[in-house]
């Protein structure tokens, strides 16, 4: 295992290469370019090149000359990897992940949403619906690890991580397990069972911290061994564990998103729930009698979206814990209960002290903040402050150490939002799924210096090597820069 210290280390001194943007949110995962990029740009303006690319919800990964990405084809229900010169974006090879069957997603999501992974020599391509493929830099198969389409309701989200010499990933499933390969050969190092969620899958990419990689699963943050899998220490959290964590020293930031009291329907008493909705008057609730609208969560800014709306109605399966199509009161009291007492450590933006050997005291949550936490981007913690995204265009900077709130404020780019954000000089990058990029000046107040519309939704992370920007919509892959 020693190896993998040895690969640890080139890993680590990448965020100094400027030619490197080997993963999701680039170098260490951190989301930060060693150079300043583009602040003002479209297909009109400091446009350097662009080309037509397949459906996928993948950010670009680079090394040297080459830029990978994965694409879906939903006409012939080819899953793809493409890879393109970074200097003119033309294709160099394309090859075609073989699949019996293309795994179930969100109406918003895509069966190409795991980032490539790349080294000096390689390139690493997860689909959740047929497993993982090594190619060459020159698209020669070099390993693939074939697995069955994932079965989760919403799709597999996370993509895979190279630590030293191992490739690590996660495969949510009936029985999830993280696993830990040689990226030369592809053979198994380690392989770890996740506990059971209860139902729900987790969708976020792990990330390392020293020897340790750190995963973010609903209701939990969890830390394995990178040598062999062991679990290390973990905290239990009230978190659909949808967001990838960031790192940086030995703090992790974490979106735990889930029951943000803002965004509820108050919950009724179970006299409330039997009067509004007992049709037949049986004392109970079945699924045909409960209501549609009772939400969870209600998405600022999701409009029509499937999903604007995460209603109770849609675990109506779960609540019933004794499967007799009924509601009862006692069943109904234990939702009374979690939403009312919620656990230890509850949903928001947590600041974690990361270490130890065994399960973490809340006291290991330094800071939190309950309002606008992120769903799906990653936290980004950039020259002492934390920058966090969410529905609806708004942005959030705390200070680091502390969570004391800088700012809250609007961008003036509404919608979803899916991508995270990247720094790159002074200033941040945040794409809206309507399309819009807008940059903002890294500082104690939000200065937008320019919104960039690219005209079609953007739910990939852009990337930044060598002073360009490169941002992916749904149906292009630009590059923007002076020329």
């Amino acid at each position: 295992m020693g190896k993998i210290f040895v690969g640890l280390l080139a890993v680590v001194c990448l965020a100094a290469d400027g030619d490197h943007w080997p993963q999701y949110r680039g170098p260490s995962g951190a989301g930060i370019a060693g150079s300043a990029a583009p602040v003002e740009f479209g297909p009109k303006q400091n446009l350097l090149w662009s080309v037509a690319v397949k459906a996928g919800h993948s950010s670009p990964s680079m090394w040297g000359d080459r830029i990978f990405l994965t694409g879906f084809d939903p006409a012939t229900k080819e899953l793809e990897v493409t890879a393109f010169d970074r200097r003119d974006g033309k294709p160099l090879w394309r090859r075609v992940a073989p699949a019996t069957e293309i795994e179930k997603v969100h109406s918003v999501s895509n069966p190409a949403t795991a980032t490539a992974v790349a080294d000096a020599e390689r390139v690493y391509v997860y689909f959740g619906s047929a497993g993982l493929f090594c190619y060459s830099h020159a698209g020669q198969p070099v390993w693939e690890r074939r697995q069955p389409a994932a079965k989760v309701s919403f799709g597999s989200g996370a993509s895979p991580l190279v630590a030293g010499d191992a490739l690590i990933l996660v495969h949510e499933d009936a029985e999830s397990h993280i696993l830990a390969l040689d990226r030369k050969t592809g053979k198994a190092l380690w392989d770890e069972k996740l506990a059971p969620t209860g139902g729900f899958s987790g969708h976020a990419t792990p990330v390392q911290w020293k020897d340790q990689v750190i995963l973010h699963r609903p209701n939990e943050v969890v830390a394995f061994d990178l040598r062999t899998g062991a679990r290390k220490w973990w905290l239990k959290i009230n978190s659909q564990g949808t967001g990838t964590p960031a790192v940086n020293g030995d703090m992790l930031f974490v979106g735990a998103w889930g029951s943000d009291p803002s965004l509820m329907d108050p919950v009724p008493t179970w006299d409330e729930l039997v009067k509004k909705y007992d049709k037949d008057g049986n004392g109970s609730v079945s699924k045909e009698e409960f209501p549609d609208n009772l939400a969870i969560s209600r998405r600022v800014d999701a409009g029509q979206t499937q999903g604007a709306i995460v209603t109770y109605k849609r675990f109506f399966d779960m609540l019933d814990m004794n499967h007799d199509g009924q509601v009862s009161k006692a069943e109904w009291e234990m939702v009374l209960k979690f939403v009312t007492q919620p656990p230890p450590v509850p949903s928001g933006l947590l600041a974690i002290r990361m270490g130890g050997d065994k399960e973490l005291s809340k006291e290991s949550v330094v800071w939190s903040e309950k309002r606008a936490v992120p769903e799906v981007p990653v936290p980004l913690a950039y020259r002492g402050r934390v920058y966090a995204a969410t529905n609806g265009g708004i942005v959030t900077a705390f200070d680091e150490a502390t969570g004391k709130l800088i700012y809250r404020s609007r961008l003036g780019a509404g919608g979803l939002y899916y991508s995270s954000p990247v720094a790159a000089g002074d200033h941040i990058y945040f794409a809206s799924s309507e399309g819009v990029v807008s940059v903002v000046k890294a500082g104690d107040t939000l200065d937008v210096v320019a919104r960039n519309d690219l005209g079609e939704p953007i739910f990939a992370t852009p990337a930044v090597v060598g002073g360009r920007l490169y941002v992916r919509t749904t149906g292009h892959l630009y590059a923007f820069g002076r020329p």
